[in-house]
């Protein structure tokens, strides 16, 4: 099933697939688990790349808290150790399979405020686009980092997501 996508800003209107969304979680899910892996090939991780991934699960942490109206606990530029990474990632992992990705959940609106004071508003679809496209960026981040520290990249793209699943 596809959907018209068009709003303001957007340039389309787009022809979406409505399943989508659900693959892209299974994808962030499976992608943030392969980066904890690859980080723990590392005789001592990276701290810089502990940073950079910790804030992938700071981020998530912050929109799914903003989504569920339950406050975070997690700043968005945390710094964790890798177990407490992949604690963080199980508990992110477990609240978004909860989201509703139902038509009307993901048409919800929500208003916020980011760190910066600015205040916005925008669609669950959209935000849960906006967290798996940003984890994305810096996934790669963090396994181009791992291939130049000695240790051993396993990749995150999504089309090997989609071969293996």
């Amino acid at each position: 099933m596809t959907r018209l996508v068009e709003g303001p800003g957007i340039p389309g209107p787009y022809c979406v697939p409505f399943d989508m969304l659900p693959r892209l979680i299974d994808h962030l899910i499976w992608a943030d688990d392969r980066v904890a892996d690859s980080l723990a090939t590392l005789s001592v991780p990276d701290p810089a790349l502990l940073k950079i991934y910790s804030h992938v699960l700071g981020a998530e942490a912050i929109w799914i808290a903003r989504i569920t109206g339950i406050p975070s606990e997690i700043a968005v530029f945390p710094e964790f150790d890798l177990p407490t990474c992949r604690e963080v990632a199980a508990r992110n992992h477990v609240s978004l399979k909860a989201i509703p990705l139902t038509e009307a959940g993901r048409a919800r609106t929500l208003t916020y405020t980011n760190q910066r004071g600015e205040t916005y508003t925008n669609s669950v679809d959209e935000i849960l686009h906006h967290v798996c496209m940003h984890g994305m960026h810096h996934r790669g981040q963090v396994i181009r980092g791992v291939r130049q520290g000695g240790g051993t990249p396993i990749g995150t793209d999504f089309i090997t997501f989609v071969r293996e699943h």
